[in-house]
């Protein structure tokens, strides 16, 4: 049994120069379409063709490419984090919280990859 319990959702975050720019590429050539453009928190998010599946959108003013990051959603985060502290995963500093919206913390694996967990706390999951 795993120690934490995840919901069926991840999210692919990738980061880039111009949200707008590629929500649309994505759009026009993979044909995924957008949910929502956060523009105060620099983050859109659109959703695939694969149910529970989305791509996030990291707006940054030099993004790094291949740095790909899957989010995994949960109802509760922090005691997700509290089981995974104790177990020795490394968290890569606080949970970050953008009020209304979501509460995030990443961690990494073994060789230093870098994953993370969200709750939605628009309260619409």
């Amino acid at each position: 049994m795993p120690l934490v319990s995840l919901e069926k959702t991840i999210t692919i975050a990738l980061s880039v120069k111009d949200r707008h720019v590629s929500a649309n590429w994505y759009k026009d050539m993979l044909g995924f379409e957008a949910i929502y453009h956060a523009d105060e928190a620099g983050w859109s998010e659109l959703q695939t063709n694969t149910e529970g599946v989305t791509i996030g959108l990291g707006e940054h003013t030099e993004p790094a490419p291949g740095n790909c990051v899957p989010v995994f959603g949960i109802a509760d985060l922090d005691s997700a984090r509290l089981l995974l502290e104790q177990a020795k995963v490394k968290f890569d500093g606080e949970t970050d919280v953008v009020e209304g919206m979501v509460k995030t913390a990443t961690f990494y694996d073994p060789d230093g990859n870098a994953l993370m967990l969200a709750e939605d706390l628009t309260g619409s999951a």
